[in-house]
């Protein structure tokens, strides 16, 4: 018992520290400011990969189209990804001359891939005519000011990769809540781990890098069989043909808005599909990390499963969570009121159990199990 009620201790002290350190780690990741006389002179193109997104598509791209930035540097180019529904129509009824709608089908002659949306983004790159690929995702909507923003570091500090921030908007349900609160802190945490170099994270839905560093690391060549990871794992090859050449955009005017999925179900298949990359990548910084953060959340489901036969674990347990809950409100408090989410954070106490439960598990399925997306059974 002692040895058991130690290491929880110790697992409990580490991840507190963790937690403090992603609190410095966010204050101090600056937040950007675009210079007042700026103008662009970036030429950008957008890729947004869609299947089965007619009732979403027309939002995002009138979204990009009210930017902010001369019309003449932009293009956008959809990628259908073998919709079922009116996904193509519906690009192809926009006038502008800069919107493109592609069809995946029509580029893969029959060949049976693992990851439909590397190879959408990689046929939507070959085709644009930007230095700048931006990627985004078809249920988004971009702020005003976003491809600015984007722009204006990319051309301050000519990073060949841009990481920015993404939120997800709720209609007040318990689920959509969660996905809330729980895709926040990994914003928080993606800000904090660029500042600091304590390994990359990245979502394609607000992802900027240069086309030209894209083609000199062989694109998504050697993850391509990856059904997942078409953000993070191209990131880490970036980072290591460029090292200290990934940037962070810290601006609420760059936040992408997009939506949580609508039910528990498709929220765990999409979690485990992001965590189906797990062990595929040499980041020893971020595997410490993520196996001491799937451990001390394991060692919480112990000291419950104890508690039937214990209840001095029960005990032990309640204190373990209050020292979890304090450490990651201090955290996340700062970071709430960036993505203005403070009123949300007050639901956090209470959905730490589900939280925790959901960790363990989504993270085992991540590992062995298949899932579904996108009307496609995953490996």
């Amino acid at each position: 018992m002692l040895i058991l009620v130690s290491f929880i201790w110790l697992l409990t002290l580490l991840y507190v520290v963790l937690m403090l350190v992603y609190a410095r780690g966010w204050q101090l990741q600056k937040e950007f400011i675009v210079p007042e006389n700026f103008t662009p002179k970036t030429r950008v193109s957008v890729i947004i990969p869609a299947r089965n997104e007619a009732h979403n598509i027309s939002k995002c791209i009138s979204s990009i189209l009210a930017n902010d930035y001369p019309n003449g540097l932009l293009d956008i180019i959809v990628v259908d990804d073998h919709s079922t529904d009116k996904t193509f129509e519906t690009v192809h009824a926009f006038q502008e001359e800069n919107v493109r709608c592609l069809k995946l089908e029509d580029y893969l002659q029959g060949q049976q891939i693992n990851s439909y949306k590397k190879k959408a983004l990689e046929t939507g790159i070959a085709h644009s005519n930007g230095e700048l690929i931006v990627t985004t995702d078809a249920d988004c909507s971009a702020p005003a000011t976003w491809l600015k923003n984007i722009a204006a570091l990319y051309e301050q500090q000519q990073s060949v990769m841009i990481v920015a921030p993404v939120a997800f908007t709720s209609n007040g349900s318990v689920v959509q809540i969660f996905q809330s609160l729980d895709f926040m802190t990994m914003q928080g945490i993606t800000a904090a781990a660029h500042r600091l170099q304590l390994g990359g994270m990245s979502n394609g839905a607000n992802l900027a890098f240069s086309k030209n560093a894209f083609f000199e690391v062989d694109g998504y060549t050697g993850v391509d069989h990856l059904a997942s990871g078409d953000d993070y794992l191209l990131m880490m090859k970036m980072q290591k043909a460029f090292p200290n050449k990934i940037g962070y955009l810290k601006s609420a005017n760059a936040i992408v808005q997009t939506a949580p999925q609508p039910d528990w179900k498709s929220f765990f298949n999409q979690r485990m599909r992001w965590a189906s990359k797990s062990g595929k990548y040499d980041d020893k910084k971020l595997t410490a990390i993520l196996l001491l953060v799937y451990l001390f959340n394991v060692s919480l489901v112990v000291l419950f499963i104890a508690g039937f036969f214990q209840s001095l674990y029960l005990l032990l347990l309640a204190g373990a969570l209050m020292i979890k809950t304090a450490s990651e409100l201090f955290f996340l408090l700062r970071v709430s009121i960036f993505f203005g989410k403070t009123r949300e954070l007050l639901w956090f106490p209470l959905l730490q159990p589900l939280h925790i439960l959901y960790i363990v598990s989504a993270g085992l399925m991540g590992f062995v199990g298949k899932y579904n997306w996108k009307d496609r059974s995953v490996k």
